[in-house]
C-alpha cells in the first residue's frame, strides 16, 4: 500500500496505512479490519491525493478479497475521476483504470471495458509500464470475445511501443502473446514468421537469466502445443526435453541471478515460476495421453495436482483451476484405458464440481465435460446414455478437433449400436479422413481406424485391412501406440475370420506386448480371447489354458470395477445432459465399496476394441 506525496507524510495518514497494512499482510490476513483503517482515512476527509489513493486500494482490496463488485466499482470510479485532476498521478490513475477494467469484465460489461482502456492507452503513453499494461488488458478482452485480429494488432502496436522504450523482455512477450493467438486461430501462415522472430528475440535477450528462461519457457510451450494440436507425438520430443531442461534451470537459479530489470516497462512476468512448472507437468501429461504412455501420464498428474493445491493456499489464481481442469480431463481419460473407471467417474464429478464453482470455466469446459461422459457410458457399455452425451457436447463445442474427436467416437457408438446406418453415414461424411480439412495426423490416423472398423463390421475384411493398415502406417510415423495396438489386434481378428491364423498370430502378440506397455486393459482382454483361440486351432492345450486364464483375470478386473462404478453416486451423471450439473450426483459414496459382477457385461470379445479407442 505505497504511496507518495508531501501531505501522505501526516502522522495520522502513516499511523492508519501502517495499521492497515500490517493487518493486510498478517498470517492469516486480516482484511475486514484493513479495510476498516482504510475506510477511517476517508472519514478524516484527507487530501485529494490521500483520498484518491485510499480510494484504489479500498477497491482493490474490496474486488480481490472481497468479492463485493459494487462496492469496489464505486471506489475505484471515485479514484479514477480524482486522479484526473492531480497532476503527475499516474501510478493511483492507472492502477484504478486497470482495476476497473477487472470489475468491468467480472460483470460481463465488455463494451465498458474496451472504452475505458482505450482512454487510458491515450493517457498513458509516457508512462511505459501502464501504457503496455493496458495494451495487454485490451488484447485480452478482445481474444475472450475470439476476436484474434484485434487482438493481435494491440500486441503487435505494444510490441512497436515496447522496441521503442528498449523494453526488450516485453517485447518478446507481446510477440510470442501474438504467435500464440495466431496458433488458437490456426493463421499458420502468419504464425510461422512471427514465432520465427520470436525465437530470435528470446535468443538475443541476456539483460535477465530468469527472465531469459521465462521467455524460453514461453516459447516452446507454444512449440510443444502446436505439435500436439497437430497430433504429432514423436516430432515433438526433442522440443519437449527442451522445455523439460529450462524450467530445470529455471528452479535452480540462486536469487542473485533473478535480476530486477532496470527499465519499467519490463515490469511484467508471464506466469509465476510455479505455475510454469504446473504448465510444463500438464504439456507432459498431454503427451504421454497422446504416445499411450498411460504410467508416466499419472505419475505427472500427480505432481501436478499436487503442486496445483498448495499453489491454491498462497493465491488462488483462476489459472490454477484450468490447469486443474484440463489435468482431470486427461487423467480420467487414462483411467478409462487401464480400466479403472469407477477412479474416471469419480474425477469426472471433480471436473464437474471445479466448473459448476466457476461460470465461465463450466462454459469453457462443457463440451469437455458431456465428452468425458460419453467416454464413460461407452466404457460402461451405456450405449444410449454415450450417444446422448455425444450429441450434446458437439452441441456445445465450438473446437474442430473436439469435435472430430467426438464425432469419430459417436461413430463407434453407432456401429456397435448396429441399427443406426443411416446416422453413421451421415457422421462419416462429416469426418472421413481422406476428405476431412482438419490438419491433426492423430485424428486422422483415428479416422482410418473408424473406416477399418465399420468395414470390418460388414464383414469387408480387405477394404478393413487396407484403412488399418494406414491407420498402423501413420500411427507407427508419429509413435501413437494406442492407435497401433488397437489395429494390430483388429487386423489380428480380421485374419483369424479369413482362417489365416499365422498371420493373426503375428498382429496379436505385438499388439499384446504394445497393450501391457501400455497399459490399454481392453485391448489385453481382446488380445487373450484371440491368442486362446488361436492356440485351441493350433492344438496347444497348455497355451490355450494359458490364453484363458490371461482373459478371465483381465476380464474378473473389469467387471469388479464395472460393478463398483455403477454403484456410485456419480454414475448417474450419464443422465445430465440440460441447464447446471446436477450437485446430488458429484457427492462421493463411501460405502460403496462392494464386489459384484454384470453377467451381461463384455460378452463377445469384438466390442472390447471399441470400448476406448481414442481417449
Amino acid at each position: 500500500m505505497a504511496s507518495s506525496g508531501p501531505l501522505e507524510c501526516q502522522p495520522w495518514y502513516l499511523s492508519l496505512l501502517g495499521i492497515a497494512e500490517s493487518f493486510r499482510t498478517s498470517n492469516p490476513p486480516r482484511i475486514k479490519h484493513c479495510i476498516h483503517c482504510l475506510q477511517a482515512i476517508l472519514a478524516l476527509n484527507p487530501p485529494v491525493r490521500i483520498e484518491a489513493t485510499t480510494h484504489t486500494q479500498l477497491g482493490c482490496l474490496l474486488f480481490t478479497h472481497c468479492r463485493n463488485v459494487d462496492l469496489a466499482y464505486a471506489h475505484l470510479e471515485k479514484a479514477w475521476a480524482l486522479a484526473h485532476s492531480i497532476p503527475a498521478f499516474d501510478e493511483v490513475k492507472f492502477e484504478a483504470a486497470s482495476m476497473l477494467v477487472r470489475v468491468h469484465e467480472q460483470k460481463g460489461q465488455l463494451q465498458q471495458a474496451k472504452e475505458l482502456l482505450l482512454t487510458a492507452i491515450s493517457k498513458s503513453k509516457q508512462s511505459a509500464y501502464w501504457h503496455c499494461r493496458m495494451l495487454f488488458q485490451l488484447a485480452q478482452i478482445h481474444a475472450q470475445e475470439r476476436d484474434f485480429v484485434a487482438a493481435c494488432e494491440r500486441l503487435g502496436e505494444g510490441a512497436g511501443y515496447a522496441a521503442q522504450a528498449g523494453a526488450h523482455y516485453t517485447r518478446a512477450l507481446f510477440m510470442l502473446s501474438k504467435g500464440m493467438l495466431l496458433l488458437v486461430d490456426k493463421k499458420w501462415t502468419e504464425a510461422h514468421p512471427v514465432l520465427s522472430e520470436c525465437s530470435q528475440l528470446v535468443e538475443a535477450y541476456n539483460e535477465s537469466c530468469s527472465n531469459k528462461e521465462s521467455l524460453k519457457v514461453f516459447f516452446l510451450v507454444l512449440q510443444v502445443c502446436h505439435y500436439l494440436t497437430a497430433g504429432q507425438v514423436k516430432s515433438v520430443k526433442s522440443v519437449l526435453k527442451q522445455l523439460q531442461q529450462s524450467i530445470q534451470t529455471l528452479t535452480m537459479l540462486q536469487p542473485e541471478e533473478e535480476s530486477v530489470c532496470s527499465n519499467a516497462a519490463d515490469r511484467f512476468q508471464w506466469i509465476p515460476k510455479e505455475h510454469m512448472c504446473v504448465l510444463v507437468y500438464l504439456v507432459t501429461v498431454m503427451h504421454s495421453m497422446q504416445a499411450g504412455y498411460m504410467d508416466k501420464a499419472q505419475k505427472y498428474t500427480d505432481k501436478a495436482l499436487a503442486q496445483i493445491e498448495k499453489l491454491k493456499i498462497l493465491d488462488g489464481h483462476p489459472i490454477l483451476y484450468t490447469f486443474q481442469l484440463m489435468l482431470l480431463e486427461h487423467i480420467i481419460m487414462c483411467r478409462l484405458v487401464v480400466g479403472e473407471k469407477s477412479m474416471a467417474v469419480q474425477e469426472i464429478a471433480q471436473a464437474c464440481q471445479v466448473c459448476s464453482q466457476n461460470p465461465r470455466l463450466f462454459k469453457l469446459h462443457r463440451a469437455q465435460l458431456h465428452t468425458l461422459l460419453g467416454l464413460y457410458s461407452m466404457s460402461m457399455n451405456c450405449m444410449e446414455s454415450a450417444e446422448t452425451q455425444f450429441n450434446t457436447a458437439l452441441v456445445y463445442t465450438q473446437q474442430e478437433e473436439l469435435y472430430q474427436f467426438i464425432a469419430l467416437n459417436l461413430a463407434i457408438v453407432y456401429l456397435r449400436s448396429g441399427n443406426r446406418s443411416q446416422e453413421l453415414l451421415t457422421l462419416l461424411e462429416k469426418i472421413n479422413p481422406e476428405t476431412t480439412t482438419i490438419t491433426s495426423h492423430s485424428l486422422k490416423a483415428a479416422g482410418f481406424f473408424v473406416l477399418g472398423l465399420r468395414t470390418f463390421f460388414q464383414a469387408k475384411y480387405n477394404e478393413a485391412k487396407r484403412y488399418l493398415r494406414e491407420t498402423l502406417k501413420m500411427s507407427n510415423d508419429e509413435d501413437l501406440n494406442r492407435l497401433t495396438a488397437c489395429s494390430l489386434v483388429l487386423l489380428g481378428h480380421i485374419f483369424l475370420s479369413l482362417g489365416n491364423s499365422g498371420e493373426s498370430m503375428n498382429m496379436v502378440m505385438p499388439a499384446m506386448q504394445l497393450a501391457k506397455k501400455i497399459p490399454d486393459m481392453h485391448v489385453q482382454l481382446w488380445g487373450s480371447a484371440l491368442l486362446r483361440d488361436l492356440y485351441h486351432m493350433a492344438g496347444d492345450p497348455t497355451k490355450e489354458n494359458e490364453g484363458y486364464h490371461l482373459h478371465s483375470t483381465f476380464s474378473q478386473q473389469l467387471l469388479k470395477d464395472h460393478f463398483q462404478s455403477s454403484q456410485l453416486p456419480q454414475h448417474n451423471l450419464i443422465q445430465w445432459t440440460e441447464g447446471s450439473i446436477p450437485p446430488q450426483h458429484l457427492r462421493s459414496n463411501s460405502a460403496n465399496n462392494s464386489n459384484g459382477a454384470s453377467s451381461s457385461y463384455m460378452s463377445h470379445p469384438q466390442t472390447d476394441l471399441s470400448r476406448q479407442p481414442f481417449s
